[in-house]
């Protein structure tokens, strides 16, 4: 079983993730992994951590001489902020510098202070902080290389920010991961880009801040991982909390999605074909690659919209949770628009869902059984 935990804060040394169930015998490329932290790091509307930050990762178990052993892995991404707030978030001795006790409308603040008893919000807002998904990315870039040993590819592009949409897109993989690895939002319409950025900008001169929509596209994906035997061994199920997961996400779409509300029976359903050299396929996808919880072998596409951020400059009215007295939430420093980091984010996620249904099915010990049982599982399926 695929497993792993994150551990950190967000002004803390650094932030340690530990993987467990990956086969033994995966090449991994570092820089794929520091790639992937870059991508988290950019993006038109972010803020001043990101020009503090520089993450890089460091794998301090697991990995050998660029394979991995079977054992879990460990990895490492020290946080250079760390040396301006050692007294603050030091772990020992008496409290220091000022309490923060303004919680932010929806954030984790309040429920988090009243949850755990604490009596200033940087012991919640610090665990809590999105800084923890570069973790969750570093994670997500080491199995796409497993991903990728198997015929699966992943890749994730903005489609709305601030209510301005961008088209639908139908094209190759290496295309479409050309187009968001040069575009500064990740969003593949470079007219729609555009009118994005005009309304992060007035976003930004108002105080305010903007959600969005990113899109998950994995191709190569086999059909029947996942099951629909139990509620949580859906792929769907698997699939939707990964996302949900995402601090800031409320709301997660597969193939069509809501669209289904507009949709008779007769329009919903992508119908079946046959052919010798494809096996059964579809001309549609509304689906979204996935039926009664498992792949179909159609491209996976999710999507997922993101709420504006909740530090905004033009603070929202909270109440001082130490006078109950009416007060302006807190302002940490903080992005005007962070989609197109969350899109990275629930690529990463996506990836470490399809990674755990693909070793439950095929077996986890060592790479070269797991492609040895994936090309007899497609034998198998062509031989149908």
């Amino acid at each position: 079983m695929l497993r792993f935990i994150t551990a950190g804060e967000s002004h803390g040394p650094a932030l340690t993730t530990v993987i467990e169930g990956l086969p033994a015998g995966v090449p991994i490329d570092i820089e794929l992994i520091n790639r992937d932290l870059s991508r988290r790091q950019k993006g038109f509307g972010r803020g001043g951590r990101m020009l503090i930050e520089q993450d890089k990762v460091e794998i301090t178990s697991g990995v050998r001489f660029g394979q991995t052993l079977g054992s879990p892995v460990t990895l490492v991404i020290h946080n250079r902020d760390w040396a301006n707030w050692q007294d603050r978030m030091a772990p020992a001795g008496p409290p220091c510098g000022q309490t923060v006790s303004a919680p932010r409308p929806g954030h984790a603040d309040l429920t988090g202070v009243l949850k755990y008893d604490r009596q200033d919000v940087r012991d919640i807002l610090e665990r809590a902080s999105a800084r923890e998904t570069a973790a969750r990315v570093a994670v997500g870039a080491l199995v796409k290389q497993l991903l990728a040993a198997a015929g699966i590819q992943i890749i994730a592009h903005v489609t709305n920010i601030g209510g301005v949409n961008a088209p639908a897109v139908h094209r190759e993989f290496k295309e479409l991961q050309a187009g968001v690895l040069a575009s500064e939002l990740g969003c593949l319409d470079t007219n729609a880009e555009a009118a994005m950025k005009a309304a992060i900008l007035a976003a930004k001169n108002d105080g305010d801040s903007l959600g969005g929509i990113f899109e998950v596209l994995a191709l190569g994906v086999l059909p029947g991982l996942g099951s629909h035997v139990q509620w949580d061994r859906r792929l769907d199920t698997k699939l939707a909390a990964a996302l949900m997961s995402i601090q800031a996400i409320k709301g997660v779409e597969i193939g069509v999605g809501f669209a289904y509300a507009n949709l008779p029976g007769s329009k919903a359903h992508d119908e079946i074909y046959y052919d010798v050299a494809r096996g059964y396929y579809r001309q549609t996808n509304n689906a979204g690659g996935i039926e009664g919880g498992m792949s179909n072998g159609e491209p996976i596409v999710l999507r997922a919209v993101m709420k504006p951020i909740p530090t905004l400059m033009t603070p929202l009215a909270s109440v001082d949770i130490a006078s109950k007295a009416p007060i302006q939430a807190n302002t940490e420093r903080s992005d005007v628009c962070a989609v197109t980091a969350a899109a990275v984010v629930g690529e990463a996620m996506a990836a470490i869902v399809l990674t755990e249904v693909l070793l439950e099915k095929f077996g986890n010990d060592n790479l070269a059984d797991l492609l040895s049982a994936i090309r007899h599982y497609r034998q198998r399926l062509n031989g149908i």
